[in-house]
C-alpha cells in the first residue's frame, strides 16, 4: 500500500509539474504577443504622425501658431518643467534630432526625459492629435 501511495504521489507531482510548465509557456506566449502588439501600435502611431507632418500646409501653419499661442505658450514660452522655449535652437535641436514623428508622438502621448516632462497633449486632452501635431510643427519651424 505504501508503494501504491508513493506511486500516486509521484504521478500527481508529475502532473502538477507538467501543468506548471504548460502555464509558464502560455504566460510567456501571452506576454510576447502583448509586447508585439504594443510595438505594432507604436509603429502605427509613428507612421500616422509622419503622415500628419507631411501634410502641413500654410493654413495648417497658421492654425499651429494659433494653438501654440492659446495653449503651448504657457510652458514653452517660459521653459516651465523643462519645456524647450520657442526659438531655442539648442534645446529643440536635441529633440528634433530624434525625428519629427517621435517628437510629435511624445507630445501626443506625453514624455518624461532627463531635462523635463511633457504631459500628454500638453495637458489639453480636448486637443486632437492633428492639432498637437500642428502646434509641434509650428514650434519646430521657429528654430529651422
Amino acid at each position: 500500500m505504501s508503494d501504491r501511495a508513493s506511486s500516486i504521489a509521484n504521478d500527481a507531482a508529475n502532473l502538477a509539474s507538467d501543468a506548471a510548465d504548460s502555464l509558464a509557456q502560455s504566460a510567456k506566449e501571452s506576454a510576447t504577443a502583448a509586447v508585439d502588439s504594443a510595438k505594432e501600435m507604436s509603429s502605427d502611431a509613428i507612421e500616422k504622425s509622419a503622415e500628419m507632418i507631411a501634410s502641413v500646409g500654410a493654413d495648417d501653419a497658421k492654425q499651429g501658431e494659433s494653438i501654440y499661442t492659446s495653449k503651448c505658450i504657457a510652458c514653452h514660452g517660459a521653459g516651465i518643467a523643462g519645456a524647450p522655449k520657442l526659438g531655442d535652437k539648442a534645446a529643440w535641436g536635441v529633440r528634433i534630432a530624434k525625428g519629427n514623428a517621435v517628437l510629435t508622438r511624445n507630445a501626443i502621448e506625453g514624455f518624461k526625459g532627463t531635462t523635463g516632462f511633457m504631459p500628454p497633449k500638453g495637458g489639453y486632452m480636448a486637443l486632437g492629435d492633428d492639432e498637437v501635431s500642428l502646434a509641434v510643427q509650428y514650434m519646430i519651424s521657429q528654430v529651422q
